[in-house]
């Protein structure tokens, strides 16, 4: 059993450290915010996840997991202390580090024994150099501690079962003693074990998000040209797919890539490149894409309907992704201040994320949780989010309460052939329109 401080209560903090808990190890999450602390202590969750208030509170119960404000003293307790604060992107596309130094910080003012650091936020190549500096400046003992970086792979909305389960652990290790110990570490979880430099394992997190970015992207431009020519590019996901060498996940078409890593990660990888004398274009283009395919979606909506003043509008899903209230870069973030822009009202659904939506867009919408509620009478919908209950509208009720059958489907949810029969205008991505009124090819 490892005594564990994880120092960041966010999203990878949290889930990791009540993983770790929950493999045996004890652990002190930490954080500087005590708002979020006391909820914390009552299992009440900064954010949603789904089973993850559950393995919370086994876990305290147990006495294997804590949470606390005091930096410090879990630091100080600690064997193995990981840095799991956030990464903003500033301006220009690099992360920010600003929160990872003044840990480094407060970690070489506590260091009182050979400790490992744990870099488990994803930041750009260098960072581990950068923290050693700072813990060394700060230490007053100059007891000897290890750096080791160990990014995160998790898919909000599974992270649990992707923590528990994981695919592989990077390591990137300083020193082979401080491997032996993440070895050890990561043995419950997984069989896959990559070992590195601390550098390497500080550009895996990036090129690995970048790449699925990259497929996106991909698929999204497939899609675009089969539009303009009648093709059908589910059945091109199908077909390519299946090639070993390619493999079928992320090849769905849709809105475009949004949340918390894919957006940053791929600016970040671009700066880095920047930084380093390398004019990255492909990832460029990637990121023109994904920007792009959001604009194609609402092009689809304004051929149909024309003019969108005065028209109203449902649109079902906020968060960027389903099972998650997370909104960072959500393609409604960029939509529905578009459609009211254009002088439309809209009506956002979402059975999670409507709270953390309304930080980023205020009122310039009426929000619910009640899906028929936020269709009846609206002129078109709009479908941004996957979420099971989207997936299994009761399509001839949504018919009857719309007042004109046109669903423009960002997420390919429902088969051509039934929305044909049931007499909707049905436009979706990359697959032909269904009773449409105007020649899209002309529109797009």
């Amino acid at each position: 059993m490892a005594k564990m401080a994880v120092i960041g209560t966010g999203y990878v903090g949290l889930v990791s450290g009540t993983c770790f808990a929950e493999v045996g190890n004890d652990v002190t999450c930490c954080d500087v915010d005590q708002t979020k602390i006391s909820n914390l202590q009552r299992a009440i969750m900064p954010i949603y996840e789904p089973g993850l208030k559950e393995l919370v509170q086994r876990n305290m119960e147990c006495g294997t997991l804590r949470f606390t404000v005091e930096i410090g003293d879990a630091i100080k307790e600690a064997d193995i202390v990981y840095i799991a604060v956030g990464t903003p992107m500033r301006s220009t596309g690099e992360a920010d580090l600003t929160y990872v130094k003044q840990v480094a910080k407060t970690i070489g003012e506590n260091l009182n024994g050979y400790k490992i650091i744990v870099t488990k936020s994803t930041v750009p190549v260098g960072t581990g150099k950068i923290i050693k500096k700072i813990i060394k400046e700060y230490s007053c003992l100059q007891v000897p501690f290890d750096i080791v970086s160990n990014p995160e792979f998790l898919r909000e909305g599974a992270a649990i079962k992707e923590t528990l389960q994981m695919e592989r652990a990077v390591i990137g290790a300083s020193s082979g003693h401080a491997f032996q110990i993440m070895s050890k570490l990561h043995e419950p979880f997984t069989s896959t074990i990559v070992k590195t430099t601390v550098e390497t394992a500080e550009l895996i997190k990036y090129a690995a998000n970048a790449f699925l970015a990259t497929k996106i992207s991909f698929i999204n431009d497939i899609a675009n040209i089969c539009e303009r020519v009648g093709a059908d590019v589910t059945k091109i996901s199908e077909g390519i797919g299946l090639d070993s060498r390619i493999g079928k996940k992320f090849l769905q078409a849709g809105v475009g890539f949004g949340g918390s890593c894919f957006p940053k990660d791929t600016a970040a990888l671009l700066h880095i490149a920047t930084e380093n004398g390398y004019d990255f274009k492909l990832m460029k283009a990637v990121m023109e894409t994904n920007e792009a395919q959001r604009v194609q979606l609402v092009k689809k909506l304004e051929a149909e309907l024309g003019s969108l003043k005065g028209k109203s509008i449902s649109v079902l899903g906020l968060a960027f992704k389903p099972d998650t209230d997370d909104v960072r870069s959500s393609p409604a973030l960029d939509i529905i201040p578009y459609l009211v822009s254009q002088g439309a009202t809209v009506k956002a659904y979402d059975p999670i994320a409507i709270n953390e939506a309304k930080k980023r867009l205020g009122y310039q919408c009426v929000y619910s949780e009640n899906l028929y509620e936020t269709l009846t009478d609206t002129d078109a919908c709009l479908i941004l989010t996957d979420w099971n209950q989207v997936k299994e509208l009761d399509l001839i009720k949504t018919k009857s309460i719309l007042t004109q059958p046109l669903i423009v489907d960002g997420r390919n949810l429902f088969s051509l052939e039934m929305m044909e029969e049931l007499g909707y205008t049905y436009l979706s991505v990359g697959r032909p329109a269904t009773n449409k009124i105007v020649d899209l090819t002309k529109a797009l």
